[in-house]
């Protein structure tokens, strides 16, 4: 039945955006629970997108511009980390052929760093080195793909507001964003400022609860993901890169 509706989508004349990460992205689509991709119900079109900023920007396009007949793919997977992007990169991005290639992912390098031995730094460079690595695949399948780089993020709300190890979690946290920023431009990709947008809205509108935007100090509420859906819309459409 996949392999079906994969040849049937490959023949669709429509742009096709993926987007890839993990939980965040995620949101349970194809009621997954981190299940790998092919392990899947892909049939499902009610629950094929999951619950988040990926499903809220698929809808904005699918249900605006029905002629256009955009396809959308959610390849996030809970618990993700650079890594283990990069071990199903082939067959979740490289096989799919996208023309537009989302990418969110970072904040479980970091918990997985800090929740380990630690017995050398954070390995910046070799994170780095991953991530580019896996863009000029990407590049490399198609030349004219186009790329939106989210920046991980983390808030101290929730149980972050008490976690001891916040300030390095924070600290880590910012520097991937500043690489994937980096790399955003030495590729002439789109960056998100997801980061620097909590920030702000933190700041801008505070509530009676701190878990409004962001519940546990690293997965968003549906506002939050309505924030980062906002974004998302509105820089892809200045870029042009749905047109």
């Amino acid at each position: 039945m996949a392999l079906l509706i994969l040849a049937t989508e490959l023949q669709a004349t429509g742009l096709r955006v993926l987007f890839i990460g993990d939980s965040i992205t995620d949101g349970n689509w194809g009621k997954g629970d981190g299940k790998p991709s092919a392990q899947r119900p892909q049939w499902d079109m009610n629950h094929i997108f999951g619950s988040g900023y990926m499903y809220l920007c698929a809808t904005h396009y699918m249900g605006k511009y029905p002629r256009r007949e955009y396809m959308f793919f959610n390849r996030g997977s809970s618990g993700n980390t650079l890594d283990d992007l990069e071990k199903r990169w082939d067959t979740d991005v490289l096989e799919m052929q996208p023309d537009v290639l989302s990418v969110l992912i970072g904040i479980n390098d970091v918990n997985r760093y800090l929740h380990g031995d630690r017995k050398t730094p954070f390995d910046f460079d070799a994170w780095e080195a991953t991530y580019r690595k896996l863009l000029d695949h990407a590049r490399q399948a198609n030349p004219n793909l186009k790329i939106v780089l989210a920046g991980p993020f983390v808030a101290p709300t929730g149980k972050m507001s008490s976690d001891a190890g916040f300030a390095q979690c924070n600290e880590i946290t910012r520097r991937c964003d500043g690489i994937v920023k980096k790399i955003a431009q030495d590729y002439h990709a789109l960056y998100l400022p997801y980061q620097e947008m909590f920030d702000q809205i933190l700041k801008s509108e505070p509530t009676s609860q701190d878990t409004y935007w962001i519940w546990d100090g690293v997965h968003p509420t549906p506002a939050g993901h309505w924030l980062m859906a906002n974004m998302w819309i509105k820089q892809v459409d200045k870029k042009k890169f749905l047109k």
